[in-house]
């Protein structure tokens, strides 16, 4: 991925687009987890994708799953205590809103936590492909998405969030996950300035 003044490149040939949570519990308003930021997202990321599709680029989509029992045995880490149950297996909150349409070679990681790489097989389907750059959007911002970012980072990906594809609970929370991310391991950008572009 190359940036060239305002704009950032990137070869869909070694890109992929990464849809964070994109669910019926954040984004509907019947929703355990329901945000007016989360649902605002769904449009743009609509339009990333159906982008990220003509170009020739992956599409990820990451769904955030909870058994029921994930958290009878923890130490500390209860999203349960924390968030109060939410998009619990089996659930209509648990799937990939209507609107995005999700595709036969598109890939789906199921996740059990904030980052979509713990414990899941995204960081194998990835390296198989030769994929290197993700562009990332969903939902949330400072939880979700600024985790799976930072994970991304670590492991040695260009992680480029789209921040007006980004849900939030309060604009101050994106702020924040926005201007953390660039700061630490990453690029912000908005949609208007992200190029897919063959090298």
């Amino acid at each position: 991925m190359v940036a060239t003044d305002a704009e950032v490149r990137t070869d869909p040939d070694g890109a992929a687009l990464v849809v964070v949570d994109m669910q019926n519990g954040f984004c509907r308003p019947d929703g355990s987890l329901y945000a007016p930021g989360s649902e605002a997202a769904i449009e743009p990321v609509a339009d990333l994708v159906d982008r990220a599709r003509e170009a020739g680029a992956q599409v990820v989509y990451t769904r955030d799953v909870h058994p029921p029992e994930q958290f009878e045995d923890a130490h500390y880490y209860n999203e349960f205590d924390r968030w109060g149950d939410h998009v619990v297996e089996g659930t209509w909150e648990t799937e990939i809103v209507a609107d995005l349409d999700v595709r036969e070679a598109d890939h789906v990681v199921e996740k059990h936590t904030y980052d979509a790489f713990h414990e899941t097989e995204l960081d194998g389907w990835l390296t198989a492909r030769g994929i290197d750059d993700l562009v990332i959007c969903g939902t949330l911002a400072n939880v979700c998405v600024l985790h799976t970012a930072g994970s991304a980072g670590l492991r040695d990906y260009r992680p480029v969030i789209v921040g007006d594809a980004v849900g939030c609970i309060e604009d101050e929370h994106r702020e924040y996950a926005l201007d953390h991310a660039g700061f630490l391991f990453g690029e912000v950008v908005d949609s208007d300035d992200l190029a897919f572009v063959q090298s």
